[in-house]
């Protein structure tokens, strides 16, 4: 089969395709033959950064990196019992870890994928992994009806979940992101928009009961000044919840966290209800070939990502 991958860190140019054996299943995974795999920033950063590398899949080398998939099960396991061959699945794969995903077939825990709806197609369902599996970890238990939620980044790919997301929760919506990406953050249901360019949002944000942050740095730092006595916050960089940021917010009594998102099967059926529903809908912004995931990575580098990049098989 052909896959993509990396013997060391670095440029897009260490993105070599290669003939390799087609991964065989044990007794609990399924062989997913790949119809479209969802592309992150945490796949160009993984690329890009050898410490990180290392970090998320491990030191041996090569790797297949890539965790987003949506195909047809081709085999499965001896114990499985979710699955049966010829049906559609989507999920996040093998995060943290080697996930495999830059392949014609990957194999993977069955606990780790969900059904596709059938209303939508392999682009949609790819895209509704990673990036929606964040939202979903970070707001389910932490957002309630009318609660005032801060959503940095609406427009990028855990954002737009987010907004939609949390509506579904009942609260309110608060998000930044640039001018010209107002109106489809608020047709996404976002209640308020700062554009981040033109005004500084711990000045229009106000009594926030809950912030996603997926920045960091003086946007955490700042985000505390928003947010009420009691309140949370979490940023998806662990690095940036320094012993600084967690002085600041216990000076107001604000909790701070980091979080990781995790593979999860039962999360994975969670959003396909809710894509069933209509609750939440992906915007796949680009789509590329499998040969052209260089050119995936460097729009997602770009920073000028609207929602998700996807790549097709």
């Amino acid at each position: 089969m052909q896959a993509i991958i990396l013997e060391k860190a670095g440029g897009v140019e260490n993105l070599i395709m290669k003939d390799i054996d087609k991964p065989v299943v044990n007794e609990n995974e399924v062989l997913v033959e790949v119809k479209a795999i969802g592309v992150n920033p945490v796949d160009y950063k993984v690329r890009a950064n050898e410490g990180a590398l290392n970090w998320i899949c491990g030191e041996e080398r090569p790797v297949i990196i890539g965790w987003d998939i949506a195909g047809d099960v081709v085999a499965v396991g001896d114990n499985v019992t979710t699955f049966e061959v010829g049906e559609n699945v989507f999920g996040m794969v093998n995060f943290p870890g080697r996930g495999n995903a830059y392949a014609e077939f990957v194999a993977t825990p069955e606990n780790h994928l969900a059904k596709m709806p059938s209303t939508i197609s392999f682009e949609e369902a790819a895209a509704t992994t990673l990036a929606a599996l964040t939202a979903l970890q970070v707001l389910e238990t932490r957002v309630k009806k009318d609660d005032r939620v801060l959503i940095h980044a609406g427009s990028g790919g855990v954002g737009h979940f987010a907004i939609q997301l949390a509506k579904a929760l009942g609260a309110y919506v608060v998000t930044t992101s640039s001018a010209k990406n107002k109106d489809f953050v608020m047709s996404l249901g976002a209640d308020e928009h700062i554009d981040y360019r033109s005004q500084a949002f711990e000045e229009v944000a106000t009594n926030i009961d809950f912030v996603l942050d997926p920045m960091g740095g003086e946007v955490l730092l700042k985000s505390i000044q928003v947010v009420k006595e009691g309140g949370s916050i979490i940023c998806l960089l662990a690095k940036h919840v320094t012993k600084e940021v967690l002085e600041q917010a216990g000076k107001h009594h604000i909790n701070v966290a980091p979080l990781l998102v995790q593979s999860n099967g039962e999360d994975m059926n969670t959003l396909k209800i809710l894509l069933e529903s209509g609750k939440i809908k992906p915007h796949v912004s680009k789509t590329f070939s499998f040969s052209d995931m260089a050119q995936a990575h460097q729009q997602l580098e770009s920073g000028r990502t609207i929602g998700k990049v996807v790549v097709t098989l």
